[in-house]
């Protein structure tokens, strides 16, 4: 025979309560929010050849403006051109911009049914200089915890997030290069 309180609905909705918060308890170190003034995530991603690159490739030695966007993205075709005007201007400094795409791989779609891009013809087309790194997963997305594309990071050489841009900015303007020198100087 069922014990009485078994039975109850209440009961069962508290040990279901119970359970989230004992698994969130438990996984809370995974559920860190990506915000401004925390520790930038590793990841690792491909570059043009097929390379693997990391975050942990950069910590101690540039800042960085980590920069997630993909070839259908309008705002991202849009904010592109300032931030080689940024890497232009920083070129000889500690800085490195990581332009990470999400794009599904050439020729294939991605879940939402949107084609991979060219990404090196993207780049040839706008004359970019800096790094083109491809994450077809998506899993910079979750890592990163973004809610579209573009959306911007920069981290500083001690690897802390401060800067968290979501949607395209003029990354050559004032307070941008400000911010990016500062952190150079702050060695």
């Amino acid at each position: 025979m069922t014990p009485r309180f078994a039975r109850s609905p209440y009961f069962w909705a508290i040990v279901a309560f119970a359970s989230i918060v004992l698994v969130a308890w438990i996984g809370r170190e995974r559920y860190q929010p990506v915000i401004t003034g925390s520790a930038a995530p590793d990841f690792t991603v491909l570059d043009m050849a097929g390379q693997e690159v990391s975050l942990s490739d950069f910590l101690g030695e540039d800042v960085l403006l980590i920069n997630v966007w993909a070839t259908w993205c309008g705002p991202c075709l849009t904010e592109m051109p300032s931030m080689q005007r940024l890497y232009d201007e920083l070129q000889d400094e500690d800085f490195e911009i990581l332009a990470i795409s999400i794009d599904a791989p050439a020729g294939q779609f991605d879940l939402f049914g949107r084609e991979g891009g060219d990404l090196m013809a993207f780049a040839e087309g706008l004359e970019l200089t800096f790094p083109i790194l491809h994450n077809p997963s998506g899993d910079i997305q979750q890592i990163y915890q973004t809610t579209g594309v573009p959306e911007s990071f920069v981290i500083g050489k001690d690897g802390v997030i401060y800067k968290k841009v979501a949607g395209d900015t003029e990354w050559d303007a004032s307070e941008n290069v400000e911010l990016i020198r500062r952190l150079l100087a702050s060695d």
